[in-house]
């Protein structure tokens, strides 16, 4: 009898390979097969050994190239064949993540499955880019959301930014306009600072900030791209400036 595989659902952090946990780093270097998210930074596939079997299920926006319930069967497949699965995902696999239904197919499946967390994309970020998510003087409230689900418009986000609160939209690159409209719609000023961090943790990171009316039209003319987390709050407009920074240069404003 085939003795069954463990499915190892490991986040991936931000992007920089010294952000993984130790337990990530192993897991990867030892894996003989690992299915991994197209925001999975190149550096950190490099981390595995030239042998390993390696299975891209990348996704973008309106296109998948796997869908989920294909990936599902993928995992569970490979580990009823035997075959541990080192599952890669950028950030944390619980926080938008789909770790939750992957796990749901494990257990269904009869597979043993090891959650690895990882530092998540929001957290990854706010450090890079030097944004502190709370702070006495500004933020005591956190609340991530998801800037690309299906009814967007439906959504109520009332409460979830203002005085106080820190708002963090995974996704929200393509819908920024929705974004902003439906926030100030809901009463938001439309000068609350606004910072959008792309390419978080990596040698070409941009933070990028705008008032929110003006969301919109900087992520147009700045030509902002995947991966990039919106966050929206007086935290974003703390130790900041209008100007891009880069990973190198917000390291070098710090000391200064």
């Amino acid at each position: 009898m085939t003795n069954i595989g463990t499915i190892y659902l490991v986040g991936a952090g931000p992007g920089d390979p010294d952000l993984l946990t130790l337990r990530a780093a192993r897991l990867i270097n030892q894996a003989a097969l690992i299915v991994h998210d197209g925001l999975v930074d190149p550096a950190i596939l490099s981390l595995a050994r030239p042998k390993a079997r390696l299975i891209s299920v990348a996704k973008q926006r309106a296109r998948h190239t796997m869908p989920q319930d294909q990936i599902n069967a993928l995992l569970v497949r490979e580990a009823l064949a035997g075959n541990d699965v080192v599952r890669l995902k950028g950030g944390d696999p619980l926080i938008f993540g789909r770790g939750g239904e992957e796990a749901e197919a494990a257990h269904a499946a009869g597979v043993p499955v090891e959650i690895v967390p990882g530092i998540s994309a929001a957290n990854g970020a706010a450090a890079a880019a030097q944004i502190a998510l709370t702070h006495r003087d500004a933020a005591s409230i956190v609340s991530f959301v998801a800037g690309q689900c299906k009814g967007l418009s439906d959504q109520d986000w009332t409460g979830l930014a203002g005085k106080g609160r820190t708002l963090v939209i995974y996704m929200g690159v393509k819908t920024a306009s929705m974004i902003a409209e439906k926030l100030m719609a809901d009463g938001l000023a439309p000068d609350m600072p606004v910072a959008v961090i792309e390419n978080a943790a990596r040698p070409e990171m941009r933070v990028l900030r705008a008032p929110l009316a003006g969301l919109a039209e900087m992520v147009s003319r700045k030509r902002v791209i995947s991966p990039a987390l919106i966050v929206i709050g007086e935290v974003a407009a703390r130790n900041g400036s209008d100007s891009d920074l880069t990973l190198a240069q917000i390291a070098t404003e710090a000391v200064r």
